[in-house]
């Protein structure tokens, strides 16, 4: 089931990277999207270290980490050549890291994988 949910959680993060989105509700800051970019990247990191989570090694959440970083970089490119409504941006980029790295965190944190 937690295969599934990441699986799903992932491709809906790809389309919605890819495709122009409208009437996106605003937070009422200047920086709405890097906040949607940080939140969404914390959940696709967290879900993927928590699925790897019964293969018990030490390695996964930084695999995690680098899969999630890389992804995020490849749908920021990729939005740039596939989506003529959408442009790579580097701050896109920074904010998605930034989510990796709360999501690997907090999954290590909440000892939903334990580095011994």
């Amino acid at each position: 089931m937690l295969l599934l949910v990441s699986v799903v959680y992932t491709l809906a993060l790809v389309i919605a990277s890819l495709i122009t989105l409208n009437g996106v509700p605003s937070l009422g800051s200047s920086f709405d999207d890097k906040i949607f970019h940080v939140v969404a990247y914390i959940g696709l990191s967290f879900l993927w270290v928590y699925y790897f989570k019964p293969f018990k090694t030490k390695q996964i959440p930084y695999i995690v980490f680098f899969v999630v970083v890389l992804l995020g970089f490849i749908l920021e490119l990729l939005q740039y050549y596939v989506n003529p409504n959408r442009t790579y941006d580097t701050y896109d980029f920074i904010a998605n890291t930034i989510g990796a790295i709360f999501g690997t965190f907090i999954a290590i944190q909440l000892n939903v994988f334990k580095l011994k």
